[in-house]
């Protein structure tokens, strides 16, 4: 079934399927702004958040990790949340490859299970809580028996302009009592966005070139 996003908002109709990851250039001040900055998408995108497109009934939700923690948020919603200039959200959608589509099933199952657990506001592995490519990141894996599907690269903190870390980081880490995360092995949208094996199926927005705008 062809799913559009608004009636208002003139785009290209995207049929959403199970397992489509959604990659969102999600506006949220400073944080964002450095993620985006120390990560890249897929043809040179921003993205900072992402979530799995999950089908309950006919209705579209995708599964993400927020503040609130894991939840289940309708389509609609999701896409909603930050649009551009011309009021399309600034979001692309991928697919896996046929090659790994045997994965997606057991992959929700495993987010399912998810639902509910804490946010991962310190971003380590192994710790029951999640960030938003980290779950995932860790659906899949559970799906392929443990074996990851995603790569994981050091995740850093350090602004590439002034060699420091990004102060909005230093402040946030010092506020929760940890050193900052820095190389720690991580994934985060973008990388997950240029897997080899993730298709771009449709994009509600054309990224400018000025990251300004």
């Amino acid at each position: 079934m062809l799913w559009a996003v608004t009636d208002a908002v003139a785009q290209d109709a995207y049929e959403p399927r199970n397992g489509d990851l959604l990659f969102q250039d999600l506006d949220c001040g400073p944080y964002c702004t450095s993620i985006e900055k120390v990560t890249e998408g897929v043809d040179g995108a921003d993205f900072s958040h992402m979530g799995m497109v999950v089908m309950q009934g006919n209705k579209p939700y995708v599964y993400e990790a927020v503040s609130q923690g894991v939840v289940a948020t309708p389509l609609h919603a999701f896409l909603q949340r930050n649009t551009d200039a011309a009021g399309n959200p600034k979001v692309m959608a991928g697919r896996l490859n046929e090659q790994y589509q045997q994965l997606v099933s057991p992959a929700i199952r495993q987010a399912k299970n998810l639902l509910g657990h804490a946010y991962d506001e310190v971003y380590v592995d192994g710790d029951d809580k999640y960030y938003c490519s980290e779950l995932i990141y860790e659906a899949f894996k559970r799906a392929n028996e443990g074996k990851p599907l995603f790569t994981l690269a050091p995740m850093t903190y350090i602004d590439p302009d002034t060699g420091e870390t990004f102060p909005v980081w230093e402040k946030y880490f010092a506020d929760r009592g940890v050193e900052v995360p820095e190389s720690i092995p991580g994934i985060n949208p973008g990388l997950m966005s240029r897997a080899s094996f993730v298709n771009i199926v449709h994009r509600f927005y054309q990224p400018l070139d000025d990251p300004s705008e």
